[in-house]
């Protein structure tokens, strides 16, 4: 088997493997400026999508942009955020270099899709494939791909629970995972796990330590007349924080994608952990519909508010957090991890971000809650335990060759492929 790293090497982004020079897993985009997409040229005869964030499908539409039409194999959210996905990339790239591909190109992703359950194996590019869930979000997949010699795991991204769960999300006495999937179960035998990386230097918080902090926070900011603006990336991480913001009895507003999002997901119950506690959790956040000032007076009003971007890149964000920044009784609530020279990470780094084109001083409290959808590094270890006879190749992540030395260490076959580098088993 062949292995060819055409993107998520030593970085966060542009994922894309192409293996024996004809599956394709993944084809995302690197949402920086400009944006960066996977190496080389790629003409493959079928694809393999692991999950529905940028990073992983967002330059899948390019594929079909000539003559091609290698048929596109995902479970059924990850199609339906992929779409998402690629339209808005419309909306802020369309017609530009910086994007590279059509209208057109994206209403071909749907005449080539096919959709697949967890643990329900099928035929791609001569290779049996077999999807399973990864924990990280709805229809996220670990990838099995099996060429008659050689079995490899794509864990794509994912996230376990944390040791000692409980097997019901028991977020109250310290115990479980993420309130809107299950963590990552299965452990197909592998020759081969090429494995993400994203947290392997960290070790999160317990989740329900996490949880407790931000709905404190939250609920004695507003207690004392503040309002809070809660950005929150609009594919999983808004979800996420309507449960938990439900399960802590906490009233909310919701704005932007994460909108479409979550009622795309009440529609896929078997994807999520609860469905019943999803459809309850959007349906009592208000939604902002956007038009006649609604924002500005929401955060006038002594409000929460959970909104895109997470990063404040953009969205309604942008009007949010102006409005809010000059007085120290409001707060800025970030959900996830902000990359470095984002506004967000400015705002917290520097208490300071540019904001409508300009750098401006934030006198609102700021406060970073872990809510990660990735295995950190005791998750890690306990998924490769698995795995110590096979040979793993790590990616996706900013320390990927320090991660290898550190498997090496410990007596796993490990290491970290350069940008380009095709592998060999």
């Amino acid at each position: 088997m062949k292995v060819r790293f055409l993107g998520g090497a030593d970085e966060i982004g542009r994922s894309a493997l192409l293996v024996n020079d004809a599956l394709l897993l993944d084809y995302g985009m690197a949402a920086e400026n400009p944006p960066q997409y996977p190496v080389g040229s790629v003409d493959p005869e079928a694809v393999v999508v692991s999950h529905g964030h940028l990073d992983h499908v967002g330059a899948l539409p390019a594929l079909l942009s000539g003559r091609a039409r290698p048929p596109i194999h995902w479970t059924a959210p990850t199609r339906e955020l992929a779409l998402t996905l690629a339209r808005d990339t419309l909306k802020l790239h369309g017609g530009t270099l910086q994007c590279p591909f059509t209208r057109t190109d994206v209403s071909r992703l749907t005449q080539v899709s096919e959709p697949h359950g967890y643990g329900e194996p099928f035929e791609a590019a001569g290779h049996e494939v077999t999807l399973y869930n990864a924990g990280h979000i709805p229809g996220s997949a670990h990838v099995l791909v099996d060429d008659g010699e050689t079995r490899l795991l794509y864990t794509g991204d994912f996230y376990v629970d944390e040791q000692g769960n409980d097997g019901n999300g028991n977020h109250e006495r310290g115990v479980g995972g993420q309130r809107l999937v299950e963590g990552s179960t299965a452990r197909p035998e592998a020759d081969v796990v090429v494995c993400e990386s994203t947290y392997a230097d960290v070790h999160h918080d317990p989740r329900g330590r996490v949880e407790r902090r931000f709905a404190d926070w939250v609920r004695e900011t507003v207690h004392q007349g503040g309002t809070v603006v809660v950005p929150a990336f609009a594919i999983g991480r808004t979800q996420e924080v309507l449960l938990v913001c439900d399960a802590h009895d906490i009233d909310c507003y919701v704005d932007g994608m994460g909108v479409d999002v979550a009622r795309m997901l009440t529609s896929h119950p078997e994807f999520v952990r609860d469905g019943e506690a999803l459809r309850r959790a959007v349906g009592r956040a208000r939604v902002v519909r956007g038009g006649d000032g609604q924002r500005e007076r929401i955060a006038r009003g002594n409000n929460v508010v959970v909104t895109t971007s997470g990063m404040l890149t953009g969205g309604p964000a942008m009007t949010y957090v102006p409005a809010v920044r000059g007085d120290p009784t409001n707060a800025v609530a970030f959900t996830g991890y902000q990359v470095e020279g984002t506004p967000g990470r400015d705002l917290l780094d520097r208490g300071s971000a540019e904001l409508d084109g300009r750098v401006v001083p934030v006198s609102a409290r700021t406060a970073l809650f872990e809510f990660s959808a990735h295995a950190d590094r005791s998750g890690l270890e306990r998924f490769l335990d698995d795995y110590r006879d096979a040979r793993v190749l790590c990616n996706h992540g900013e320390r990927t060759e320090w991660f290898a030395g550190e498997l090496r260490e410990r007596g796993f076959d490990a290491s970290a492929p350069e940008l380009g580098a095709t592998v060999e088993r």
